[in-house]
């Protein structure tokens, strides 16, 4: 723009006097006008870096302010902490947190937790509660839960899946679909199931998973009621075979699947594993990509999933709470 502005001029310069006065003046219009164009155009860039500003603050104060239960979209790779964690930074970096006028606010608190581990070779459905739905957590656990799991016959694993170490082979090859689709009654209703020894339960404080990637010797823990409401095989392609369940709180879909393949007469592991629901909450209708990470998209889904929890479980709109915890502290879930 200077430049074009200085060619004219020159322009202008060599002209002789007899140049008419008309044009001399609509070339000084049309140089005050570029000269206000700029100073308009400046005066907008100084507004909107002044409104950048001050936005952060407000950004964190939405963020603080947010409360509920929402659900987002776990993919294959990290675990469910670790995904938490990438989900905190994410909200935390777009609020412009922690900052000198926020770390001064001591009872200003960030709480997040998710409702259920979700193991690192699944995908799916993850619960998150933030600010105080970080206290609904505990039903979300409870509740109910939907798996497509994709098993693989003839092959067992330490880890039950196909992450581990193959630790058996066996044959599977006169295995049919009426075989599998025969025994699926005794793996419905109230049933006993012994825990996977790669799990997030406890011994002494410690994940049986850390103590088994250590070489400790674990033993198993004893076989506990769950509930299964339904079960059904959608497809079988030897050796692959695809389930479709619906189980309560505390049921583990790999220790479904090697005991499948155990009262077949073989052995199985998890190949592929979908939670589809938890809760109230979908895959398809209800889970947030992570390009939707964003404090205006998690409010948004706060608002529309509000209506899908129990009326005695809702919470009510309210001020953040306070707490006298350091700044920025959270929740994360088992």
């Amino acid at each position: 723009m200077a430049a074009a502005e200085a060619a004219v001029v020159s322009s202008s310069s060599l002209k002789p006097d007899t140049t008419p006065v008309p044009e001399s003046a609509g070339m000084a219009a049309a140089t005050a006008a570029t000269s206000s164009a700029m100073a308009a155009a400046a005066a907008v860039a100084a507004r909107t870096g002044s409104e950048a500003r001050v936005s952060k603050p407000a950004l964190a104060t939405k963020l603080l302010s947010l409360s509920g239960v929402f659900a987002v979209h776990k993919p294959k790779g990290p675990t469910s902490a670790e995904l938490l964690n990438r989900l905190k930074e994410k909200l935390l970096a777009e609020a412009g947190m922690p900052s000198p006028e926020w770390t001064k606010r001591k009872k200003q608190t960030l709480k997040i937790g998710h409702g259920g581990t979700l193991d690192s070779a699944a995908r799916g459905v993850l619960v998150v509660g933030i600010g105080r739905g970080t206290k609904l957590l505990t039903s979300m656990l409870s509740g109910s839960k939907r798996y497509i799991a994709t098993g693989e016959l003839g092959k067992a694993t330490d880890t039950l899946d196909s992450t581990g170490k193959v630790t058996e082979e066996k044959p599977y090859d006169k295995i049919t679909q009426e075989d599998i689709e025969g025994i699926l009654q005794k793996f419905t209703g109230n049933i006993m199931q012994v825990p996977p020894l790669y799990s997030a339960l406890k011994k002494d404080g410690q994940r049986l998973s850390t103590l088994m990637k250590r070489g400790e010797v674990v033993e198993a823990k004893p076989a506990r009621p769950v509930t299964v409401y339904s079960l059904s095989l959608q497809k079988f392609q030897p050796p692959f075979f695809t389930l479709d369940v619906e189980c309560g709180g505390g049921f583990y879909i790999r220790s479904l699947v090697s005991d499948i393949g155990r009262e077949l007469s073989s052995c199985a592991n998890v190949l592929e594993l979908t939670r589809t629901k938890q809760g109230p909450f979908t895959l398809e209708e209800h889970a947030l990509p992570e390009d939707k990470w964003t404090i205006d998209d998690i409010a948004q889904s706060l608002e529309q999933c509000s209506s899908l929890l129990p009326a005695e479980t809702a919470l009510k709109k309210s001020k953040p709470e306070e707490s006298n915890e350091p700044v920025l502290s959270w929740l994360s879930g088992p």
